[in-house]
């Protein structure tokens, strides 16, 4: 079946945002079965109202195809359809889907299967169909576009009807503004681009996304005021290679992130991730990007794919960089941004791949330790270069997929952290279904056992003990506000002065004065506290309740002291003395002596009565 353009004749189709008509929507009618059917369900002996059914949404694949899922179902939930994600209850199935990896695609293929097993009407987007639009498992189901998926609702609509809807042909970008139901209201993913400018041989999503092509910065600003508005605590930028971005208007990635980063609140209420990036588009802006990671609303986190260690491997993936410059790109954000972190890709048993090869691999990750390594397989996709290059025995590939695994896991990347206090933000429930998700500024995840009610807030822990994947803590404070300014006089030095690193976080400042991420805690000048507002944990407030309120009040104190030891040290305040190892203030130490006395007043006066009883005895 050949794909069906937009008819609006001479409008290029409708703005974005907007439903075209029915009649606009080219649709191929599906052959009548003549066959008596065994069993009519009461929902076909009549036709439903369009809106009235319920939608099972399935997504395969990275965080620009979850975007995707979130802008669909908004639409659909804008006209009325409900959302489900168990298949049964759906009388349609909406499968998003991926095509990196074989995995990925066959559980599409199995879950398509099913689908029409189940006789139900079956609507396929994302990447698979749009880069191999003449599957055989593609055969009957209605397809959208990556690019299409402002139509999303018409072509539902066309496929409950029992028409076979194909849009497939690239167009304009779809508007930011759609209606969107996020999976977590926490979390907006905000797509900057689609496509790359990258040709790796193994790629196939390459023929799905296609070449570069960028949202505007204004677009993208008003998108992140719109979201901060909503309540949003996370901003994850995504794109096939965020390093990319603005290459095709004229712009770039700095321009775009400092634009984000003056929109973001000063408290540290809603923080920014930036997505992956290769090391090609990032080399020549590598200060200007450690200057955004450094900011206290931004993470310290950055995804870099390096793929293999050797470069003959890289250079048969056609990847336009060598290891010596992925070395660079991790050396200089590890310099430049206190407790940096930085995740990676690896792809064994690429081919040509040799033991030689692997072996620089393996020496590439026993030297940096990555706190987070993608490893997977070299899958062969159809219609690219490496699919016909000579292949790696599979069971070599397995053995060195095993062999890195074991490798990378031996590291404990968290070792250090327990017992330092952090401050995190609250975004999601673990799988568990009992400990909530936080992440600090180094991104690192962080469990702990608190209210659902804290979700959205962010909060000082106490790192209790450390995992290998994640690490544990006890919430001390949830931070509601904090509105800081920097003090007139320290604002004309503040570039002179060092970056702050304390125990609650490591940030450093912005050419415009902003808090530390940490709280009302000093950022390399001093800074002058307007609010400072901190709502207790219930159960906290509970065990605070039952306990002695002078042992309260010390408490509030030794936290106090510790936050100004901190702050003092950040200004290279020396000699000054930490309460961990014993060091007291006048005023605590006068609160102990007024105690003190007091105690030998009460002991005074009960021996006193004592010794007036003695003679009438």
């Amino acid at each position: 079946m050949e794909d069906i353009e937009d008819l609006l004749v001479g409008t290029g189709g409708a703005p974005p945002g907007f439903r075209l008509p029915l009649n606009a929507v080219g649709v191929n009618p599906r052959k009548k079965n003549t066959a008596k059917p065994s069993k009519i369900s009461p929902m076909n002996d009549s036709p439903q109202i369009p809106g009235t059914q319920t939608i099972y949404v399935k997504t395969f694949g990275c965080s620009h195809n979850q975007s995707d899922s979130e802008y669909m179902a908004g639409q659909l939930s804008a006209f009325g359809y409900a959302l489900s994600d168990n298949p049964e209850e759906g009388d349609l199935w909406l499968i998003n889907t991926c095509t990196v990896k074989n995995p990925s695609q066959s559980a599409m293929n199995t879950l398509i299967t099913e689908g029409k097993s189940a006789k139900k009407p079956l609507v396929v987007a994302g990447c698979v169909p749009q880069g191999s639009r003449d599957l055989k498992e593609l055969e009957g189901v209605s397809i959208v576009g990556v690019q299409q998926i402002d139509r999303v609702v018409d072509v539902v609509e066309e496929t409950l009807k029992g028409h076979e809807v194909r849009l497939l042909n690239r167009k304009t970008l779809p508007a930011l503004d759609l209606p969107k139901v996020r999976k977590n209201k926490f979390v907006e993913i905000l797509p900057i681009n689609v496509g790359c400018l990258g040709a790796c041989t193994y790629c196939k999503t390459k023929h799905a996304r296609g070449h570069l092509g960028s949202y505007t910065v204004d677009s993208l600003v008003e998108r992140v005021k719109t979201v901060v508005a909503d309540g949003v605590r996370e901003i994850w930028l995504s794109s096939e290679d965020t390093g990319a971005y603005g290459r095709d208007i004229g712009v770039n990635l700095p321009i775009l992130l400092n634009a984000i980063v003056e929109e973001l609140p000063p408290d540290g209420s809603t923080m920014l991730r930036i997505g992956m990036t290769n090391p090609p588009f990032i080399l020549e802006h590598l200060k200007e990007i450690a200057a955004v990671l450094r900011h206290p609303c931004v993470y310290s986190f950055l995804h870099v794919p390096v793929q293999s260690g050797s470069d003959a491997v890289l250079t048969a993936m056609n990847r336009e960089y060598t290891v010596s410059e992925f070395r660079t790109v991790v050396d200089t954000l590890t310099e430049l941004v206190p407790g940096m972190q930085i995740a990676t890709d690896i792809i064994c048993g690429f081919p040509g791949e040799t033991d030689e090869d692997f072996a620089q691999t393996v020496n590439l990750i026993k030297e940096y330790k990555f706190p987070q390594v993608h490893i997977s397989q070299f899958y062969p996709r159809p219609g690219t270069p490496a699919a016909r290059m000579k292949k790696v025995p599979s069971t070599i590939v397995k053995n060195r997929s095993r062999e890195l695994t074991s490798v990378f896991e031996a590291f404990m990347p968290y070792n250090g952290m327990e017992g330092r206090v952090e401050r995190i933000c609250i975004t999601d429930i673990a799988t568990d279904g009992v400990h909530l998700v936080g992440h600090t500024k180094g991104y690192v995840q962080v469990l702990i056992i608190a209210p659902e009610s804290i979700l959205g807030t962010s909060a000082m822990v106490k790192i209790t003990s450390v995992g290998r994947w994640s690490v544990f803590g006890e919430v001390i404070e949830t931070l509601t506000q904090v509105n800081m300014k920097m003090a007139p006089e320290n604002v004309a030095n503040q570039e002179k002065l060092s970056p702050c690193s304390n125990q609650y976080e490591s940030c450093a400042c912005s050419k415009d004065p902003e808090p530390c991420s940490g709280g009302p805690d000093i950022c390399g000048g001093q800074i002058e506290l307007e609010e400072y507002a901190v709502s207790k944990n219930d159960s906290l407030m509970e065990n605070r309740g039952r306990k002695n309120p002078i042992h309260w009040l010390l408490r509030k104190r030794r936290n106090h002291e510790h936050k100004k030891v901190e702050n003092d040290n950040a200004l290279g305040v020396k000699n000054k003395q930490d309460w961990a190892l014993g060091g007291w203030g006048m005023v605590d130490s006068a609160l102990l002596v007024g105690i003190f006395f007091s105690f030998l007043m009460i002991v005074a006066v009960i021996m006193h009565l004592e010794f007036r009883t003695l003679p009438s005895n």
